[in-house]
């Protein structure tokens, strides 16, 4: 994996996670996306399914890692980056780091249930084993304005 990526290719990643929340807010899911990459290329996409799927842990995340799992052939995802338009919850990240991703990138905070640094910060709890790297705030405004305008769309 690279230990450096570039901003390039972060906010590339972030473009790509930012399509598959599009296509959740198109359906009436919460627009978050998410994509796994590996050795040049994505290798996982997923996106909140929860209202379609009726269930609580059909998140952007679970389903980005579960998808990186089945191309990889493992569970152990040690040389991927995740990518996701808004921070984890601690469900999302106990499972990013039960899959050893060394890498989070987010674009837009979530004081509700963020537990990447916002609300808790299980990231750096070396319990879970070794702390991932996170970036954040990667095309944060994009990010941020799919999920007003959701919420919005909701209220009107």
């Amino acid at each position: 994996m690279d230990s450096n990526p570039s901003r390039q290719l972060l906010e590339s990643l972030m473009d790509e996670a930012i399509l598959e929340a599009q296509k959740a807010q198109s359906v009436g899911e919460v627009p978050v996306g998410a994509v796994v990459w590996h050795a040049g290329k994505i290798v996982g996409r997923g996106r909140n399914t929860a209202e379609k799927d009726a269930h609580v842990v059909s998140h952007a995340e679970i389903h980005a890692i579960t998808e990186a799992s089945r191309q990889l052939g493992g569970w152990r995802l040690n040389e991927c980056i995740l990518c996701v338009t808004l921070e984890p919850c601690t469900m999302c990240l106990g499972a990013i780091r039960l899959a050893r991703i060394p890498s989070i990138v987010f674009g837009a905070g979530d004081s509700k249930q963020g537990a990447v640094g916002s609300l808790y910060d299980l990231s750096l709890d070396e319990r879970l084993g070794p702390a991932p790297r996170v970036i954040r705030n990667i095309r944060r405004e994009a990010c941020e304005a799919l999920l007003k305008e959701f919420f919005k769309s909701i209220r009107n």
